[in-house]
């Protein structure tokens, strides 16, 4: 197997086993190994991050991204059944597991407890991708801005966009 190929399954399986609260949760741990193997720098995750979540499919369709930067077709094909075949297994396990146990202590205990930590990882990936793309304190202002009138307003995302637009295109500092 070539070398790019096992690196792609060496970093990706184990994420995905990791991956309580879906594929954002692993998003900060894959940046720092997609960097620290030297496959792109921060700046091009950052980018391809953006990408995949700009396309439809689930979040993890980043990890056939930089299999494809990596490797091709053929890594962008490693990629994605290293992200979703581990896991894919141990769940299969664990839902016959949790159907037989009921209303099992265990089973609330569970719940109780990966949630927090599901959302732990969600943020760390969040600010693992706000570090790499350099965002800068105007950039993060006007995110909030946006996302209070999208909850306590009704306007809606498009005048949002075409407002957001005008101020990073006009304004050469942000």
């Amino acid at each position: 197997m070539d070398s790019r190929l096992l690196g792609l399954v060496l970093v990706f399986a184990p994420l995905s086993l990791v991956s309580f609260g879906g594929g954002q949760a692993i998003i900060a741990d894959m940046q720092v190994q997609v960097v620290n193997q030297g496959w792109m720098t921060p700046q091009q995750f950052a980018d391809i991050f953006a990408l995949s979540r700009a396309a439809p499919g689930p979040s993890t369709l980043i990890a056939a991204l930089i299999g494809w930067q990596v490797a091709g077709f053929a890594g962008a094909l490693v990629g994605t059944l290293a992200i979703y075949l581990p896991s894919s297994i141990i769940m299969y396990g664990a839902i016959r597991w949790w159907q037989s146990r009921g209303e099992s202590p265990w089973r609330s205990a569970l719940q109780r407890g990966l949630a927090p930590i599901a959302m732990g990882l969600v943020f760390a990936g969040a600010l693992s991708v706000l570090q790499a793309a350099q965002v800068s304190m105007f950039q993060l202002a006007t995110t909030f801005v946006a996302l209070g009138c999208l909850v306590f307003t009704k306007i809606g995302p498009y005048p949002l966009m075409i407002v957001a637009a005008l101020i990073f295109g006009a304004l050469p500092f942000v």
